[in-house]
C-alpha cells in the first residue's frame, strides 16, 4: 500500500512504500494504543466490546474485561496507566499493581461528558478532551448529558483524586474536541475537533492556554471515510492525525506534507517498539504497525528507566502478597510424560511411577496448566525421551540409560514412546527430543526459548528427582527463572519426590503448586 508524499520532507519520516502490517484483528473498534517503554508491549482499547487488550510477541490477550469502555490511554512519569473511561465519565489511574483511582469525574458539580483522549506534560499535569461520544450507543453507555458543552481540561501537578479539573478553553469553542498533543518543547498544544474537521493550536504558559488559532482545516474527503480523531507529534514537531484514508501529516507550520494509507478507518496512533520506530495505529477492527524513520515527541513516560518489577514475585508471608508471573516471559515445559514412563503397562511401570503419577494427579494438573498457558499465548514445549530400535547412539554410562535399553523403552513410533493421551502436543506447541535426563543437553530447547523471548520456565513432568531436577539445575545456571509446580511432577515414589522438592529444588527453583501458577499468570 503506497503512501503519498505531498512534500519531499515526508520521505524523511516514512518510506512511501513502508509496509502496513496487521498486528491483530477481529476486534470491535480499537482505540487508545500506548506502548510500555520498559516492558515493551502495546495496550489498546477495544472500546465497544468493553475490553482492554495487550499486544506483545505472543499475540493479543485480554487484560481487563470489563474495562468501563476505556478509550484514550497514556502513562505518567511513574508508569501509572491513565485511562479515559466512557462508561464512568472519568479519568482514572491504574498503578502497576492494578489498583484503580478516579482522578476526575465532575466539573462544577456536574458529571463530565466522557473523557476521550489524554496527554501528560513534563510538569506532571494531565490534559484531556471531553466530547460526549461515551454517552452514545455502541461507543459508550447511552444517558443524558449534564454539562451541555464539550471542553478541554487540565489536572494540575499534585492533583488530588476527586478534585475537579481546570477548564483550559472557552466552553463553547469546540464542538467535539478529540485528539490532543504537545509539540516537542511543550510550548504549544494541538487539539483537534472531529465535527469541525480542524486542528487548533494554542500557546502554553504554565497551566494556561492562549492565542488559540486554526492550525489545519478541511480534514475531510467526500470520497474517503475518516475524521480527525487521534493525534500525535513526532520528534521534529510534525503533527500526525487520523484522517480520510489513513493518517495526514502536517509540518510545524501547518502545511500538509504527506498521507499514510491504511486499509481500515483509523481512530488513534502511537509510536512503539524498542527503538520507537514502529507506528501502531488502532483502526476499526484491527491494530496495524508501520515502520517509520522518525520517533515520537519525547513524552515524560518515555523517559522512565525503572527496572520492571521482578518477572517472578514471590510471597513474603505478608498479608496480601501473592505469586505473580509475567506471562509474556513464560514458557511451559512438559517433560517425559510418555506412556513408558508414567502409565500402567509401560516399560517402567514396576518402578511405581504410574501410581505416584496418579497420587500427584500430575497429568490432570498439567492439562489444566497447559490450557491456561495456551489461552495466554505462553509457548508449550513438550520434551520427549526417544530412541530408535536398539537405542543406537545412547551411551550406557548411567543406570537410567541402561534401563532404557534393557526394557526396550521409549522407542520412537511405539505406544511406550508416545505421550500420554491427555498430553498430546496441540497445534502451535513445540516438541523437543532428547536422549539425556536434562532437556537442555543436545536439544533445540534454548533455540526455541530465545526465538520466543522467554526466560521464565514453568517445568512439569517426570521424573522429579531426575529429568525435572537436572533440567532445573541447568536452567538456573543458564540464567533462567525456574518454576516448579510440584503437583505437576512425579517420580517413582513419594520419598524420592520429596527429597528432590524439599532439598535440591529449593536452591535452584521456585517451588509452588499448579493452582498457584495458574492464578499467578498475568
Amino acid at each position: 500500500m503506497a503512501h503519498e508524499a505531498l512534500d519531499s520532507a515526508f520521505r524523511n519520516l516514512i518510506d512511501e512504500h513502508a509496509p502496513v502490517r496487521q498486528a491483530g484483528s477481529g476486534f470491535t473498534f480499537t482505540e487508545g494504543p500506548i506502548w510500555h517503554p520498559v516492558e515493551h508491549y502495546l495496550l489498546f482499547s477495544d472500546m465497544p466490546a468493553d475490553i482492554r487488550r495487550r499486544l506483545d510477541r505472543s499475540g493479543v490477550r485480554e487484560v481487563m474485561n470489563p474495562s468501563h469502555k476505556g478509550n484514550g490511554m497514556t502513562y505518567d512519569a511513574d508508569l501509572n496507566l491513565l485511562v479515559c473511561e466512557h462508561a464512568t465519565s472519568s479519568v482514572t489511574r491504574f498503578s502497576p499493581d492494578g489498583r484503580r483511582e478516579v482522578l476526575a469525574s465532575h466539573f462544577e458539580g456536574r458529571e463530565l461528558n466522557s473523557p476521550n483522549d489524554i496527554v501528560v506534560k513534563s510538569d506532571g499535569s494531565i490534559w484531556f478532551t471531553d466530547p460526549w461520544y461515551g454517552r452514545m450507543p455502541h461507543f459508550g453507555v447511552e444517558r443524558p448529558r449534564e454539562l451541555g458543552w464539550q471542553g478541554v481540561f487540565r489536572l494540575p501537578p499534585g492533583h488530588r483524586p476527586g478534585d475537579e479539573p481546570q477548564l483550559v478553553v472557552d466552553r463553547y469553542l469546540f464542538t467535539m474536541p478529540n485528539g490532543l498533543c504537545f509539540c516537542p518543547d511543550e510550548s504549544k498544544l494541538y487539539i483537534n475537533d472531529t465535527e469541525q474537521a480542524n486542528i487548533r493550536v494554542f500557546d502554553v504558559d504554565g497551566g494556561k492556554l492562549s492565542n488559540g488559532r486554526v492550525f489545519a482545516s478541511g480534514i475531510r474527503d467526500s470520497l474517503k471515510p475518516g475524521v480527525p480523531d487521534g493525534m500525535k507529534c513526532d520528534a521534529e514537531g510534525n503533527v500526525w492525525v487520523t484522517a480520510p484514508g489513513g493518517l495526514w501529516v502536517y509540518n510545524p507550520a501547518g502545511k500538509p506534507i504527506g498521507k499514510v494509507s491504511l486499509p481500515e478507518l483509523p481512530a488513534n496512533l502511537h509510536w512503539g517498539g524498542e527503538d520507537w520506530r514502529t507506528l501502531y495505529v488502532a483502526a476499526s477492527t484491527s491494530v496495524y504497525s508501520v515502520p517509520v524513520k522518525i520517533g515520537p515527541r519525547n513524552e515524560p513516560f518515555m523517559r522512565a528507566r525503572y527496572r520492571p518489577g521482578p518477572a517472578v514475585s514471590t510471597p513474603s508471608g505478608q498479608e496480601g502478597d501473592a505469586l505473580r508471573l509475567d506471562a509474556s516471559r513464560c514458557a511451559l515445559i512438559i517433560q517425559d510424560m510418555q506412556n513408558d514412563v508414567v502409565m500402567d503397562g509401560g516399560a517402567f511401570a514396576a518402578s511405581g511411577s504410574p501410581q505416584h503419577c496418579k497420587d500427584q494427579n500430575a497429568i490432570a494438573n498439567v492439562v489444566k496448566l497447559a490450557a491456561r498457558c495456551r489461552d495466554l499465548g505462553i509457548p508449550v514445549i513438550h520434551v520427549h525421551f526417544l530412541v530408535h530400535p536398539g537405542a543406537p547412539g545412547l551411551t550406557l554410562n548411567a543406570p537410567l540409560f541402561e534401563g532404557v535399553l534393557d526394557e526396550t523403552a521409549l522407542v520412537r513410533g511405539t505406544w511406550g514412546g508416545a505421550p500420554v493421551d491427555d498430553l498430546m502436543p496441540q497445534p502451535g506447541d513445540h516438541v523437543v527430543e532428547k536422549m539425556r535426563m536434562s532437556a537442555w543437553e543436545g536439544t533445540s530447547l534454548e533455540t526455541i526459548l530465545k526465538a520466543e523471548g522467554r526466560d521464565i520456565l514453568i517445568e512439569t513432568g517426570a521424573w522429579t528427582n531426575m529429568s525435572i531436577e537436572h533440567t532445573a539445575r541447568t536452567g538456573a545456571d543458564k540464567g533462567y527463572v525456574m518454576v516448579i509446580p510440584e503437583d505437576g511432577c512425579s517420580t517413582m515414589n513419594a520419598d524420592w519426590h520429596r527429597a528432590s522438592i524439599d532439598y535440591a529444588m529449593q536452591n535452584v527453583a521456585l517451588v509452588t503448586k499448579t493452582a498457584d501458577v495458574i492464578e499467578a499468570l498475568f
